[in-house]
């Protein structure tokens, strides 16, 4: 027993059922209504590759009737108000071209025309009259069937609300992988839009949805190399419609983030051993029912062709019986099933499918891989020369040959290959040679092999791209400083003990300072040689008036107590307070000493470089220092090292445009010396990172804190209240350095390197 069942998969094969039930109980009361128009003949013809439809109603249409297809399964469905079925069945056969048959159903006062497709195609309809003319014609010159995917709808437009929603731009941009992107700009994230195909085109509904005067075009992006030949947007009633026609294979994908709505589609490369095309996972078959008792491969295999019309072919080796029941699956994931349960596989060449065991299958591509080995043995060399413009010669002929892959620079740099595990591109038979002075590659090889190596020079004998990398190194510096002191002494202006004024000396500067009674030994012990303004006489008895000042410094003495000053190599400011009573010659001195210093800096260091895609570049400017090393005899010698600000990088350009950063910068200054020589005050970074092109990123930094405060004091004497500070001093220091390292790259535009 074989039973085939189809079923309708998605909403329109819901609605058609719903179609066929209404109609069916309102049959016996549809001839009492009274219709404007209805149906009477249907007709179909073929013309070329297309099918036409002749539909012959009682009256002229004013307008087309309005239409709209479905991709998964194959269906296109027209409409008719106010037209009835007179036709007398409900349901036409025609296996001609893509059509399979034809469904007519009436409801209420309408009649819904469904035709039942084998794939997809696209349509028009025309009106002559009372007759309307349906065209189907293939969806692609070869006839397969494009890649559309049911509706989709983004979302709903809100029920009784007629808030106004808008487009506010519609651009288009190609991708990286030669897909088209329609990039429309909403007014909100609450525009109702659907997504449908018809035919070989995408149709976008904006419900309830303004079109600015601006945006009412039809773009030609044919030159972009897309499937996206023309977007047309125009007004539909309160809605926006835009129309995407793309060419050949495709399919379409579309996601929208807030206001933002991304339509893409995406060119597909037909796989002939693939039942459907596309890069969907999954299986896209119509579904059907199938259930078996005991029932041979080949008589399945039968019933699977007659109902995807595809030709299938079954080796001789495939028999046996097969006992399944499988109820509403995809047509071709009924197929997968029963080769796997036989241990059977395909291979699909257009609409023909070979069927035979895997190992039956398996044999034969070895026998054809094996003929096609034996065929390239035996046909004939072929020379050709190639002028290399930015590649070496020498590079690509050791690429050839698999001992070097070619560097950015045009120099070959060594491959992961040994000599025992080569993988050259040549085959056994080529042969390739160079010629430096010219700059130009001779190779010997079979047809298809010049071909192939036609297309890899193509691609690797580019321009490298150029990046600007410019690197800051900030070393900012705030310091503060603040030293107290003081000086507390004994001052003793007649260390002798002679009392002032017993000779009656006079001072002649002003004011009366006493008298000095000398004897001639103490004179000349004491003072030496006589001051301006005294005499000695025989007996030795000086006389005269002298200022005291003159002869003070000789005769005074000054004992610190306490001696902590501040300062260290800068001078501090000082104040100085002596006490002490008119006529004493002793006294107590005290200064006061205070030092505070604020140090504020920057220093940037930017080396800057243009270096290759992929190729290491240096900048380096500096000192070289000389220190002194011993040798193993006990001798020294004098060496240098240097110290620079060097920046060393190597910079990669990614597919997206950002840029792979591997970053050594160094900023060496010159620091203390030492009895061997200089020290070498170093700030080094050494990472990789991600930077986009023009950004900048900070590789690193390094942050220091010094916060002191020092006391030097007397023991007991600096820790008495407020009299202590008398014995102690103070210092406050505190510094803040900042280290930084910066990098900006740049991608150089290939006209601004060329000039």
């Amino acid at each position: 027993m074989i039973r085939v069942k189809r079923t309708f998969g998605g909403s329109f094969g819901h609605s058609l059922g719903v179609w066929m039930i209404v109609s069916l109980l309102a049959g016996a009361s549809s001839g009492a209504w009274a219709q404007s128009n209805s149906i009477n003949a249907i007709a179909t013809t073929e013309q070329g590759s297309s099918l036409v439809i002749k539909l012959t109603l009682n009256a002229p249409l004013a307008n087309p009737p309005a239409g709209f297809s479905v991709a998964s399964p194959a269906r296109v469905a027209l409409d008719f108000p106010n037209t009835t079925n007179n036709i007398g069945r409900n349901s036409v056969e025609s296996n001609q071209g893509e059509l399979r048959s034809i469904n007519v159903v009436q409801a209420g006062d309408r009649t819904r025309v469904v035709f039942n497709l084998k794939r997809m195609v696209s349509y028009t309809t025309t009106l002559q009259g009372n007759v309307v003319l349906v065209t189907l014609s293939p969806a692609s010159p070869d006839g397969s069937p494009a890649i559309v995917p049911p509706p989709s709808r983004f979302a709903e437009a809100t029920p009784g609300v007629t808030a106004a929603h808008a487009l506010r731009d519609v651009d288009f941009r190609r991708g990286p992988d030669g897909e088209g992107r329609i990039i429309v700009d909403l007014s909100d994230s609450q525009t109702g839009v659907d997504i449908k195909t018809q035919g070989q085109s995408i149709v976008v509904d904006f419900l309830n949805t303004a079109l600015p005067e601006n945006l009412r075009r039809r773009l030609v992006v044919s030159d972009f190399a897309t499937p996206v030949q023309t977007i047309n947007t125009f007004t539909q009633g309160e809605n926006t419609r835009m129309v995407i026609e793309p060419r050949g294979l495709w399919e379409h994908s579309a996601y929208q983030t807030d206001n933002r709505l991304v339509i893409e589609v995406k060119a597909v490369r037909e796989d002939p051993n693939k039942l459907f095309q596309g890069s969907q996972p999954g299986y896209k078959g119509e579904r059907l029912s199938l259930n078996f008792q005991n029932v041979e491969v080949r008589a399945l295999l039968q019933v699977i062709a007659d109902f995807t019309n595809l030709n299938i072919i079954t080796s001789d080796s495939v028999g046996g019986n097969l006992t399944l029941r499988l109820k509403d699956v995809p047509w071709d994931q009924a197929l997968a099933i029963i080769l796997q349960a036989k241990g059977l596989d395909m291979r699909k060449n257009g609409n023909v499918i070979l069927v035979a065991p895997k190992d039956e299958l398996a044999t034969k591509e070895k026998l054809d891989l094996e003929a096609k080995s034996q065929i390239a043995d035996l046909e004939p060399l072929r020379s050709e020369v190639f002028q290399l413009n930015y590649q070496k010669a020498d590079a690509m002929k050791a690429f050839l040959n698999g001992d070097a892959v070619p560097g950015a620079n045009g120099q070959a740099s060594t491959s992961s290959s040994t000599s025992g595990n080569r993988n050259p591109v040549l085959s056994k038979r080529g042969a390739a040679s160079s010629d430096p002075r010219t700059n130009q590659l001779f190779v010997s090889d079979i047809p298809s092999k010049l071909e192939e190596i036609r297309g890899i020079i193509a691609r690797l004998d580019v321009p490298s791209r150029q990046v600007l990398i410019e690197a800051r190194v900030v070393v900012a510096d705030d310091g503060f400083t603040r030293q107290l002191g003081n000086k507390l002494g004994y001052y003793n202006s007649n260390p002798t003990g002679e009392p002032l004024g017993s000779s009656g000396l006079r001072s002649t500067i002003g004011g009366n300072y006493g008298t000095l009674p000398f004897a001639s030994t103490g004179v000349a012990n004491s003072i030496g040689t006589l001051p301006q303004g005294l005499t000695q006489n025989a007996n030795g008895t000086i006389t005269g008036t002298v200022p005291v000042v003159q002869l003070q410094p000789a005769l005074s003495t000054n004992t610190p107590f306490v001696s902590l000053p501040a300062g260290g190599a800068a001078t501090p400011a000082s104040l100085a307070i002596s006490l002490f009573r008119a006529g004493s010659s002793r006294f107590l001195n005290l200064e006061l000493t205070a030092l505070e210093q604020d140090n504020h800096g920057k220093l940037i260091s930017s080396p800057r470089v243009v270096t290759a895609d992929q190729v290491k570049a240096i900048i380096e400017q500096g000192t070289e220092l000389p220190f002194q090393v011993a040798t193993s005899s006990g001798a020294t010698s004098i060496q240098f090292q240097k110290a620079n600000l060097k920046l060393e990088v190597t910079p990669q350009i990614t597919p997206e445009g950002n840029i792979i950063l591997t970053v050594d910068v160094t900023d060496d200054s010159v620091g203390q010396s030492t009895p061997a020589g200089f020290a070498i005050d170093t700030k080094h970074v050494n990472t990789q990172v991600l930077v986009e092109n023009g950004g900048t990123v900070v590789l690193g930094g390094i942050y220091e804190l010094t916060d002191r405060n020092d006391v030097n004091k007397v023991p007991f004497f600096g820790d008495i209240p407020y009299l202590g500070y008398l014995f102690k001093s103070t210092n406050r220091t505190y510094s803040k350095t900042e280290l930084l390292v910066f990098i900006t790259p740049k991608i150089i535009d290939d006209k601004i390197s060329a000039q």
